[in-house]
């Protein structure tokens, strides 16, 4: 029983060691975007600051929206194969093509779209960060190689590379009087170091060696990639923004919301594809009941995160005005939609990655595809409405309503759900919450000691209440202890 138990015991504790080093890699998205977002809002002020941030959210959707393809497909199929390198190589010849094909029609595409956004200065930009989708795209597809693999640590160092290398450079090139165009190089610098990064730990063969069959990868890929671009049009809601008729200073309050609300998403990136690796092996090892365990403890996570998205809502213009000035007020109700946006997209991630363990892709296309016309009706109305503030608010909903979905169609195939018990506890704590954000208004740097006193209150109530189990508790011991550590589990990983 012990020689049946101790791979997965291992591969778990692979999971959340690999985790926890991917969320401390992609945690400096917080002070980097952090720093980075204020530096350039006081730099470039809000006219350029949100050109500059229409034309990343344009260029970023399209690099995720085209890495949605084949991410989760190469995850799966490098930690379910003997012969990762025939996944490694297909994939990265794929996205050579694909990459290279999207960044020439973006090329050619860039002066419709200016006028299109009715900003002339667009078209360069537009150009400049075509560059950078064939670099990023590969970057990240060695990324996904290295999770499929277990390779945890490594990933984690690739990310830190990215984000240090990001800011730096972006400071650099505005110092330099670059403006705009400066933090675009910046933001190409920085796939160049993290595809150099990548390719120091893994090389998949490129131009030669056996390659993995297309029609399994496109079969497996086809509906995740209508998921994921069903769910990164909610992502287009800047663009949304424009289109409709905003200004280059409203979209430059939105993105200063949303800047602080997209980070809360990092936990999806460093949770999800360890969590789609580990299960996908768990279940081919034959212990389901495992897997089971893990991804109900997952969607756990997501109904923990409430309580802290409602802080961050009551506490929203606070928090706005610290980080950005009083001339960036008005992002504060964006900000106090678009935390919940952020926490629903982190469940629809979770789910996803569960539904693609048990190898059922067609069913994350399934959940996510109705919303879409329900979201830009909401853009329609909302958006001449109420603004931007209509805009965070159709956003979030929209997420929302996609990661119920998620979790039902979890429930449908495999049986799990989040024990009814810990969303109510986490609704009280959320109530909690809100309530102290609201009703303790403070300026300055005193906004974080509130934020903190209510982290801490979040913690004591949940662990007050009772909802942390005896196995999460013992899991939790298991991972700082130093034998977790060890050279012999870094050798076995």
């Amino acid at each position: 029983m012990d020689r049946v138990n101790q791979p997965s015991r291992h591969l778990i504790r692979n999971m959340m060691t690999g985790s926890i080093r991917i969320f401390f890699a992609e945690v400096l998205i917080i002070p980097v975007g952090f720093i980075t977002a204020v530096f350039l809002a006081r730099q470039l002020g809000p006219v350029n600051f949100g050109l500059f941030a229409l034309a990343l959210r344009l260029i970023t959707w399209i690099e995720w929206t085209s890495l949605g393809v084949f991410y989760s497909a190469t995850v799966k199929f490098v930690s379910e194969e003997d012969d990762w390198r025939a996944v490694g190589t297909t994939v990265v010849r794929l996205y050579l093509i694909v990459g290279g094909g999207i960044a020439a029609l973006l090329w050619i595409m860039s002066s419709p779209l200016a006028r299109a956004f009715n900003e002339p200065e667009m078209a360069i930009y537009v150009k400049l960060f075509a560059v950078d989708i064939p670099i990023f795209s590969l970057f990240s597809v060695h990324s996904s190689i290295l999770v499929g693999r277990g390779f945890f640590k490594e990933r984690a160092w690739t990310g830190s590379s990215y984000w240090i290398a990001r800011l730096i450079l972006i400071v650099l090139f505005v110092e330099m009087g670059l403006s705009v165009s400066g933090a675009i190089m910046g933001v190409i610098g920085a796939s160049m170091v993290g595809l150099m990064m990548s390719r120091f730990f893994v090389r998949p063969p490129v131009f030669s060696g056996a390659a993995f069959p297309v029609r399994r990868l496109l079969s497996f890929s086809a509906p995740v990639f209508m998921s994921s671009l069903s769910l990164r049009m909610l992502r287009l809601d800047v663009i949304a923004l424009k289109v409709l008729g905003a200004t280059a200073a409203q979209v430059g309050f939105y993105s200063a919301g949303q800047s602080l609300s997209i980070h809360t998403s990092l936990l999806s990136g460093s949770l999800s594809p360890p969590l789609l690796s580990t299960l996908s092996r768990l279940i081919k090892q034959g212990d389901e009941s495992k897997a089971k365990d893990i991804g109900r403890t997952a969607m756990r996570l997501v109904i923990w995160l409430l309580p802290f998205a409602a802080m961050t809502a009551g506490a929203a213009t606070e928090i706005v005005v610290l980080i950005f000035g009083k001339e960036f007020m008005s992002a504060g109700p964006i900000l106090a939609f678009l935390i919940f946006g952020a926490v629903g997209f982190i469940g629809v991630t979770m789910a996803r990655a569960i539904i693609l363990a048990i190898g059922k892709p067609g069913w994350t296309f399934l959940v996510t595809g109705p919303v879409l016309p329900i979201a830009f009706i909401g853009y329609l109305i909302l958006i001449p409405w109420m603004g931007e503030v209509g805009a965070a608010m159709v956003t979030s909903c929209a997420t929302c309503l996609v990661m119920l979905a998620s979790f039902l169609a979890v429930y449908k195939l495999w049986g799990i759900l989040p024990p009814a018990k810990t969303l109510v506890k986490s609704v009280f704590c959320s109530g909690l919450a809100l309530t102290m954000a609201v009703f303790w208004p403070v300026s300055g740097l005193v906004v974080v000691l509130k934020l903190v006193v209510i982290v801490v209150t979040i913690f004591i109530a949940f662990l007050l209440l009772g909802d942390f189990t005896a196995g999460e508790v013992a899991l939790i011991r298991t991972l700082v202890r130093k034998r977790a550590w060890s050279e012999e589990d870094e050798i076995e990983a």
